[in-house]
């Protein structure tokens, strides 16, 4: 079975939109599966409700080795935590092939917004409360979640504007419309670089080695404060395990590779690549640490 796998293209669902994390590592995995296995590895973005949408059409789809997702903290560790309702169970309906990479989510303010770092914006925040508000790529993301979670550890006030993506939530930090936000790395790093934006801390216990210059949340002042960014690679419940053994032998390989390495670092992300039954493990202990998040600061979704 392995050696006849694939016979055709594969679609790897991307539960987030253009150019966010889970798209980086799909198109970049993908493109080293082509040439490994010699079919094309086609990214398929199905955004909407915080992941929930391309999870669940990827939970559902059929579990032939020809679909599989480009999951990510959002879609399958904080969703399980704040969705009521969810139409997927995010350890249980999926065959887990490898967690891809990790990387820091960064908290970064508008131009416009007179703080310089972390220390300030929360001052500010408590001189003015509820003034502020707070973007993300979509709720229940791990940014957005990031942000709740500062919310509750320092008790400040901010209002949460929801977008498809990371990518129209960082223009109206840009330009303004929205004051402060929490997002991945990759997305926002050459609007940091470039001076559009302002970085005020990375949310790893570790500083990013691609900004070494931004402190963590925990050393300005947010004691214990750590949320990470990961995206892996999932197929729908009952893949054969041949075609699993496969695929997760050629994920090595492409995260072993040099350029890959590189392209991610540059991104601020280090790659991973555990085995299936590693990344079950490590889904499960993130699933439960969000549940406790999220009960300790009363979050709760409808499902749609």
């Amino acid at each position: 079975m392995a050696q006849a796998w694939p016979e055709r293209p594969v679609t790897i669902i991307v539960p987030s939109a253009p150019g966010d994390g889970s798209d980086i590592a799909a198109r970049l995995i993908g493109e080293k599966l082509r040439h490994a296995l010699g079919q094309g590895f086609v990214v398929e973005n199905r955004l909407g409700a915080g992941g929930v949408v391309g999870s669940t059409a990827a939970a559902k789809a059929a579990p032939d080795g020809y679909t599989f997702i480009m999951a990510n903290a959002g879609s399958h560790g904080i969703n399980p935590a704040i969705y009521v309702n969810i139409p997927y169970d995010a350890l249980n309906d999926f065959t887990p092939v490898s967690l891809i990479y990790r990387s820091p989510n960064i908290f970064v303010a508008s131009p416009k917004l007179p703080v310089a770092n972390m220390k300030e914006l929360v001052a500010y925040a408590k001189a003015n409360p509820g003034k502020l508000s707070f973007a993300s790529g979509g709720a229940g993301s791990s940014a957005h979640m990031s942000s709740e979670y500062l919310k509750m550890l320092t008790g400040i006030e901010a209002t949460h504007v929801p977008y498809r993506g990371a990518g129209p939530a960082l223009n109206d930090i840009v330009s303004g419309q929205v004051e402060f936000m929490a997002v991945n790395l990759p997305p926002a790093i050459g609007l940091v670089k470039g001076g559009q934006i302002k970085p005020l801390a990375v949310t790893t216990m570790k500083r990013a080695p691609a900004l070494p210059d931004v402190p963590t949340v925990d050393e300005s002042g947010v004691k214990g404060f750590e949320t990470v960014a990961w995206f892996g690679l999932l197929g729908p419940k009952g893949v054969p395990q041949p075609i699993i053994d496969r695929l997760h032998a050629e994920v090595v390989k492409a995260c072993a590779d040099k350029e890959v390495q590189e392209k991610l670092a540059v991104l601020g992300g280090e790659t991973v690549c555990n085995s299936p039954a590693e990344f079950r493990d490590f889904l499960a202990a993130d699933i439960a640490r969000w549940k406790d998040v999220a009960a300790k600061a009363s979050i709760k979704i409808e499902a749609q």
